[in-house]
């Protein structure tokens, strides 16, 4: 008789038991989801604190978008058609994107091309 009470008591509490190791489970995974996505929004306030910076914003102009100081000039180095450059898929005239603005443009206004 006691071993039918114990387990009878064993399987009333095997559920919930079983649930409460569930939701433990899934309350650290969301904790460490939540560490990720701190971490996260810190190197991005990080990132975005660097263009407080006026030479940083200087600096990205310059790199990407290849602008140059009054008085300076630009130099612009694209590979040779014929250099091999080992088949990375690339055309050997990609340049800067307004130099292909610029010949696209060209091209179009080009009524021979049509």
């Amino acid at each position: 008789m006691v071993g039918f009470v114990l387990l009878t008591l064993a399987l009333a509490y095997a559920y919930p038991v079983r649930a409460y190791l569930a939701q433990l489970a899934e309350i650290n995974r969301l904790n460490a989801a939540q560490n990720v996505q701190r971490q996260r929004i810190e190197a991005l306030t990080e990132h975005l604190s660097k263009w407080e910076d006026d030479e940083y914003v200087i600096r990205q102009i310059r790199r990407r978008l290849h602008y140059v100081r009054p008085g300076e000039t630009a130099y612009i180095i694209v590979d040779s058609p014929g250099s091999g450059s080992g088949g990375s898929g690339q055309s050997s005239d990609v340049g800067p994107w307004f130099s292909q603005l610029w010949s696209n443009l060209q091209a179009a206004d080009n009524p021979r091309t049509r």
